[in-house]
């Protein structure tokens, strides 16, 4: 049965949520995203577009723009600390080209200007939601409500959804915070074209990879903290305190912290365990109001957006009375994968920053890079997700 005219409300106008709404839209969905800032907005940061999501991009037509605005990282270098190359090989984290250093503001942008005008609602935070067998229905703080055949909590961490699905729960703070921004490419003229590069000493890591065409270099500072904070894209970095954590590393290092000037941003990682269930007739989560994960596989967005196109597949096969069985469906396929990367994400960002004596174990597991993540970049959400549509079309 044909899902055409279906109403699906969005609750969240991050990357994951607008993706998914461009993939509904394709599907002939009646989408509307509601966002709670007042208009779609992504802090300066960049974000890796590994295979497995840009495949879906490119899908979606966007490849020519993400070729304009993203810029493909063709070499990969982790160092020490003093920034001697511990592991330089084009080859071993992804082969050369298939990932892509992108701004998210110009993902986010990308996107939304690719649905149809009055799809995303902004000035609208989620306060309720309640739901029977034929319909849901979403309330927000300006007083308004709107009933949808299906509903997808696209929140973030702090997903409001997430309450009606599963008992609220505090995240889960990592001890680690990161320090974030961009600076112009022309600061540090010196680096290679294409090339991310990663330096681990003890308790930290630097990250930094070319994003905007190469105009710019986006910079991850990881330290490690006694002092929570809400997890948060928005709180103000001191490139003090930065320069401060990475004094005596890389000289490359303190140049990129030098041209930070007042910019940037300090997040604090977290994450949560697993969650046992995603959804709740006809309310499911995505991204991370489903799976929040550390930074350390580069997955978050791009699992975001497998998320929107299986959500899209499972639920273009059936019609009204049917959506909670795609939403099942959907879970199944789509919650054993998440909960393997946010493991990962966890053990990952412990073995970078292992201390003295592991270092050269450390250093020797990651020369595997390529072979350990291929499960992960040659992954087919839309091929995995077909079968199973099938069997939703075909009445099972």
């Amino acid at each position: 049965m044909s899902s055409t005219g279906l109403r699906a409300v969005i609750v969240g106008g991050g990357i994951g949520g607008v993706a998914a709404a461009m993939a509904l839209t394709r599907v002939h969905f009646d989408v509307r995203v509601y966002e709670q800032a007042r208009q779609l907005t992504e802090v300066g940061a960049g974000v890796v577009l590994a295979p497995n999501s840009l495949r879906l991009l490119e899908g979606l037509g966007l490849g020519d723009e993400i070729s304009r605005w993203g810029i493909r990282l063709t070499d990969t270098r982790l160092c020490q600390a003093d920034g001697r190359v511990a592991v330089h090989d084009p080859d071993r984290f992804s082969r050369p080209g298939e990932r892509v250093g992108i701004h998210r503001a110009d993902l986010l942008t990308m996107l939304a200007d690719h649905l149809p005008d009055g799809v995303v609602l902004p000035g609208h935070r989620c306060v309720g939601f309640t739901q029977d067998d034929d319909h849901a229905v979403v309330s927000f703080d300006n007083g308004e409500s709107v009933e949808a055949d299906v509903v997808i909590g696209a929140d973030g961490i702090h997903s409001t959804l997430q309450g009606y699905v599963v008992e609220p729960s505090e995240p889960v703070f990592s001890g680690v915070v990161a320090y974030r921004g961009v600076i112009p490419a022309e600061q540090v003229p010196s680096w290679p074209a294409g090339t991310m590069r990663l330096w681990m000493g003890d308790g930290k890591h630097f990250l930094v990879f070319p994003v905007r065409a190469g105009q710019l270099l986006n910079y991850v500072g990881f330290v490690p903290s006694d002092t929570q904070m809400r997890e948060s894209w928005s709180a103000p970095g001191d490139p003090v305190a930065l320069a401060t954590e990475f004094a005596g590393w890389d000289p490359v290092i303190g140049a990129i912290i030098d041209a930070i000037g007042t910019t940037g941003f300090r997040w604090g990682l977290y994450d949560r365990a697993p969650l046992h269930r995603w959804g709740q007739g006809r309310l499911t989560l995505l991204g991370d109001a489903a799976h929040p994960m550390l930074p350390h596989m580069g997955q978050g967005v791009n699992q975001a957006i497998e998320d929107g196109i299986a959500l899209a597949t499972m639920l273009d096969a059936v019609g009204r009375s049917d959506v909670p069985k795609a939403l099942a469906a959907y879970e199944t396929l789509r919650r054993d994968r998440t909960a393997r990367i946010q493991e990962g994400s966890r053990l990952n960002g412990v073995s970078y920053d292992a201390s003295g004596a592991v270092h050269g174990g450390r250093d020797r597991e990651s020369g595997g890079g390529l072979q350990n993540r291929r499960w992960i970049y040659d992954y087919d959400v839309e091929a995995e997700a077909a079968p199973v549509a099938a069997a939703l079309r075909a009445g099972g």
